[in-house]
């Protein structure tokens, strides 16, 4: 028996075969896009700690990921037999075949989401309440757009399967590419040469749409987009226009409310204490530098200033009103509004890569409504001249070094106006070449009087730039000092906290006399 190719080849012209992968094409896009967004939520209801969420969403993957998706589609199919009010839908085979895929790819999809939303780094999440912003718009605004391209590579090859599964929707007499071919070779017997333009149908589907996805995928390639540097011209017409002043507080006036007021904080992992009773003022205008060996509560501390972490006991007050208790939860709105005033800057940065340095910086005053978008991007273009990467407006995180992210993780607390600004060893992650730039601009705002909390291993800065030095050691403040005080306290008088605090700054093996403070 010999291939018939003249058959073969006029199945391509035939009508109802056309017909067929137009309804392959729209099962199999309505089903992905419905499995899409249903498995999106499950992810989330997935991950989410409260188990009234948890558990139905676990049930609910684990049981149509395990019945075959045949059974399902007959089982939807013949539901009216039982609920005959659901005949007049369930009873169309195409309503009843999306029905089962949909209901069968969301749980395979949401597994695919969840693990997108995974490889989001925690950071992402951290800037994002650092910067005021909700769960939800952390989510929406952060990390989805994040997940979406790592998930993207396997959510396309979900569409292919779905693709072929459309087939198994012929067992509820559903016109799609496979019955069109069974109900022919039925009648002339010529399977082979049906089958195999039923298979071309498929491939020509797969492609088409494979060609469209991979175009997707290429243009969320952060690693493809490339952007110019602002030239001479551009650059001096984004400074026409001042930027809106940062808030900054008097230094120290009399009379003013103290910054930060830090009472009796305690906070445990487990059984393992980290932060044992602390108590701290800052005033206003107060660079205070936090060192201590590696362990000893420092980034605890400052986390908990910015409801990071929850403290379990003592207060937090903010200028003199309520701020953080033991017992509030971080998205109360007293809590809430504190962030805003309180800028963050981690050690590894935390810029959203998804996002140019322009967007970077505008996307909190303007999700905040600080600023109109015409003087949010006017402000982020002074912002970047301050820290001296004006001319890099336009591209990508993953374009810059480190030192130049660390700067533009700067300029973006900056954007929030916040009366106090965290630094959680803003260099310890930098090369030693690239710190310098980084410790300039703090100190520039140190001259400005910007009230700054600066976890550090830099000696030299704390001694420099510091009015206060605060060092920590098993979870306790063992000396709250000015860098004048530690630097006199060679003599054998002075107290056993300034001779430990001495040698973990290793004084004892140098002679220092650094110039007076520049903002003492």
């Amino acid at each position: 028996m010999t291939f018939d190719w003249s058959y073969f080849l006029s199945l391509f012209t035939l009508g109802d075969f056309w017909r067929a992968c137009v309804t392959v094409i729209v099962l199999s896009s309505a089903a992905w896009v419905l499995g899409l967004g249903l498995g999106f939520l499950l992810a989330c209801a997935r991950m989410s700690p409260k188990r009234g969420l948890n558990l139905p969403a676990r049930l609910y993957i684990w049981f149509f990921r395990s019945i075959p998706l045949l059974v399902l589609l007959v089982f939807v199919y013949n539901l009216p037999q039982l609920f005959p009010q659901t005949g007049a839908w369930l009873g169309n085979p195409f309503t009843a075949g999306l029905i089962g895929l949909v209901a069968t790819e969301a749980a395979y999809m949401a597994e695919i989401h969840r693990g997108g939303l995974l490889s989001v780094a925690a950071g992402q999440r951290e800037a994002g309440h650092a910067l005021g912003f909700t769960y939800w718009t952390t989510l929406r605004l952060v990390v989805v757009q994040q997940a979406f391209r790592i998930s993207l590579p396997t959510l396309v090859n979900e569409y292919v399967t779905i693709v072929k599964l459309s087939s198994l929707v012929s067992v509820i007499s559903l016109p799609e590419l496979l019955m069109t071919g069974q109900r022919l070779y039925s009648q002339n017997f010529l399977v082979l040469e049906t089958l195999a333009a039923v298979a071309v149908y498929y491939v020509l589907i797969v492609t088409l749409f494979g060609w469209g996805f991979s175009r997707l995928e290429r243009s969320l390639d952060l690693g493809r987009r490339s952007a110019a540097l602002l030239d001479a011209d551009a650059c001096q017409a984004a400074r026409v226009m001042p930027a809106s002043p940062a808030v900054v507080q008097p230094r120290m006036q009399a009379g003013a409310p103290k910054a930060l007021r830090l009472r009796n904080l305690h906070k445990s992992y487990g059984r393992n204490t980290v932060l044992s009773g602390i108590d701290l003022e800052i005033s206003c205008g107060q660079v205070v530098s936090i060192i201590g060996p590696s362990g000893s509560g420092k980034t605890s501390l400052i986390r908990t200033i910015n409801a990071l972490e929850r403290i379990d006991q003592g207060e937090i007050v903010l200028f003199d009103a309520p701020y953080i208790t033991a017992d509030i939860s971080p998205t109360a709105p007293q809590v809430r509004q504190g962030i805003r005033r309180i800028g963050m800057v981690f050690q590894n940065f935390q810029l959203f890569p998804h996002l140019t340095l322009l967007e970077n910086i505008t996307l909190a005053p303007l999700r905040h409504g600080l600023d109109t978008p015409q003087a949010a991007r006017q402000n982020a273009f002074a912002l970047l001249d301050k820290v001296g990467l004006l001319s890099h407006a336009n591209r990508y995180p993953h374009q810059l070094s480190g030192g130049q992210q660390q700067r533009v993780a700067i300029a973006r607390a900056l954007a929030m106006r916040p009366d106090v600004l965290l630094f959680d060893e803003p260099t310890s992650a930098l090369d030693p070449e690239l710190v310098v730039d980084v410790l300039n601009v703090i100190r520039d705002l140190a001259r400005e009087g910007m009230t700054m909390l600066v976890v550090t291993h830099e000696m030299d800065f704390a001694l420099s730039t510091s009015d206060r030095i605060v060092f920590m050691e098993q979870g306790r403040i063992q000396l709250d000092a000015s860098p004048l005080q530690i630097q006199r306290g060679a003599c054998a008088s002075a107290s056993p906290a300034i001779q430990r605090v001495r040698r973990f700054m290793k004084l004892e093996d140098r002679s220092i006399s650094p110039e007076p403070s520049p903002v003492a």
